[in-house]
């Protein structure tokens, strides 16, 4: 089946925040819908920490994408109305450059040689890719997960580079919570004998780190009051039943999740963006987030959370909204009720597709007077 993902190389070198730097990098995007001709219609979608560009199905890849009912002619996100941009982040391994890459230099893969990684590294480039396509503001910028995080740096860096921000279950910062998982997910594959201080190969992948550490993301990803209404204390005959474990439905269901992941994402490029989650906080230098966000130019905000997301909690959804709207932007919140958590946004289509739709089309009527 053929790709629709497309990939700029940019030789332009992207210093980095902390002191590194790439000489040249790839990213990958796609693209749906028609730029119109004052390129004031673009949408840019920046992801999650483990999906690719394909956010959605096209003539040319018709497979479907991380965030298929969202995208499309009639979608929440209408193609028939906007240029939608999907950008796999750099640092990435689904075709951005990052820690899988081959290092120009030495012509062996980055792995712990690639550069110190941050949120606003990625902003950066994604501001870059957007400068090489020639759009000078964006429509809108979307931010689900880590997204919101790449977003609100890009708004930040660029306080005039969108006319309208949708920001869902993400945050300004990561909560100590936030940190203490992905810190037990890092630990569980640097631990894998097969890590070998990241010089893993095909044949000796961390293969026990990178399961373990999928299965505590999984947790954290839904809520208990979703994992005892979907498996209850079901028993599973799937997978042979183990002295200290696979007894019970919820366990195979996390075992067959992440053996599905553990191949299909690079270690380094998870450890990587992982760190850089943790990391950010645009509020840093500034004295609290309303300051922080001070420049930013905006007609109109969207926030959307999750009452059941551990992972980027509603709080925190709403202290951007409060932020945004004491620097006098239009914003609305909305606090989903969803037992599906973190991952509501990605399943719950029925819950979520409204809410996204109803503000596209009001910025879509509000652009036009």
């Amino acid at each position: 089946m053929p790709s629709a993902t497309r990939f700029l190389h940019i030789t332009e070198p992207l210093s980095m925040k902390k002191g590194g730097h790439l000489a040249s990098f790839t990213l990958a995007y796609e693209t749906w819908g028609e730029l119109n001709p004052d390129r004031s219609n673009a949408v840019l979608i920046l992801s999650g920490l483990s999906p690719n560009a394909h956010a959605a199905s096209s003539k040319v890849d018709p497979s479907p994408g991380w965030w298929e009912t969202m995208i499309g002619p009639g979608a929440p996100i209408d193609t028939d109305r906007y240029h939608v941009i999907a950008l796999n982040s750099l640092g990435s391994c689904k075709g951005s450059t990052g820690p899988a890459s081959v290092n120009p230099e030495t012509g062996k893969p980055y792995r712990l040689d690639f550069p110190d990684l941050c949120v606003e590294d990625i902003a950066n480039s994604a501001h870059m890719l957007i400068t090489h396509l020639g759009i000078e503001q964006l429509c809108t910028m979307v931010g689900p997960s880590m997204g919101g995080m790449s977003a609100l740096s890009y708004l930040q860096q660029n306080p005039n580079s969108a006319r309208h921000f949708l920001t869902i279950s993400s945050s300004s910062n990561a909560a100590p919570f936030s940190i203490a998982i992905r810190s037990l997910q890092r630990e569980l594959i640097v631990s894998d004998r097969a890590w070998n201080e990241g010089n893993y190969d095909e044949k000796n992948w961390p293969v026990k780190g990178m399961r373990m550490a999928r299965k505590l993301g999984m947790l954290s990803y839904r809520s208990s009051e979703e994992w005892r209404t979907r498996f209850g204390r079901r028993k599973q005959d799937y997978f042979p039943t183990e002295l200290f474990g696979m007894n019970f439905e919820v366990e195979s269901y996390l075992e067959a999740a992440a053996r599905r992941f553990v191949r299909s994402f690079d270690p380094c490029s998870y450890l990587y963006l992982s760190r850089a989650m943790d990391w950010f906080d645009v509020s840093d230098g500034y004295p609290d987030l309303p300051h922080a966000l001070a420049e930013i130019n905006l007609k109109t905000a969207c926030v959307i959370g999750v009452e059941t997301d551990i992972l980027f909690p509603a709080y925190q959804q709403k202290e951007i909204a409060d932020a945004l709207r004491s620097n006098g932007i239009d914003t609305s919140f909305t606090n989903l009720e969803s037992l599906m958590g973190h991952d509501a946004f990605l399943v719950d289509d029925a819950l979520f597709n409204p809410h996204v739709a109803a503000y596209f089309d009001r910025i879509w009527f509000e652009d036009k007077l």
